[in-house]
C-alpha cells in the first residue's frame, strides 16, 4: 500500500483529522488509516485546505478530513483498494 501521509492532529469534537499529505488525494478516494490501535478503511466524503472546501490536494499540502472513526497523532494514511 501506498503511503499517502500522516494525521499531525485530531479533533475529536468534529470528528476531524488534520494530515500532512505526502501524496495526492482526491473525494471519492478510499483510504486506510492505521497506527498503533487504528486500523479502519473509509472513502473521503470531503476534505478542507484552511477552512476552505477543496476536491482535491498535492503532497505538501495540511487538509482537514472528517473521519468515521478516532486516529490519533502520527496514524499513517495510505491508499486503500
Amino acid at each position: 500500500m501506498k503511503e499517502l501521509g500522516e494525521v499531525s492532529s485530531y479533533y475529536g469534537n468534529l470528528g476531524v483529522a488534520a494530515v500532512k499529505l505526502r501524496g495526492k488525494l482526491k473525494t471519492g478516494d478510499k483510504i486506510r488509516i492505521q497506527g498503533q490501535t487504528t486500523d479502519f478503511e473509509q472513502i473521503i466524503d470531503s476534505m478542507q485546505i484552511n477552512h476552505k472546501k477543496v476536491s482535491e490536494a498535492k503532497k505538501g499540502d495540511e487538509i482537514g478530513i472528517k473521519v468515521n472513526e478516532r486516529v490519533r497523532r502520527n496514524d499513517k494514511i495510505f491508499m486503500s483498494g
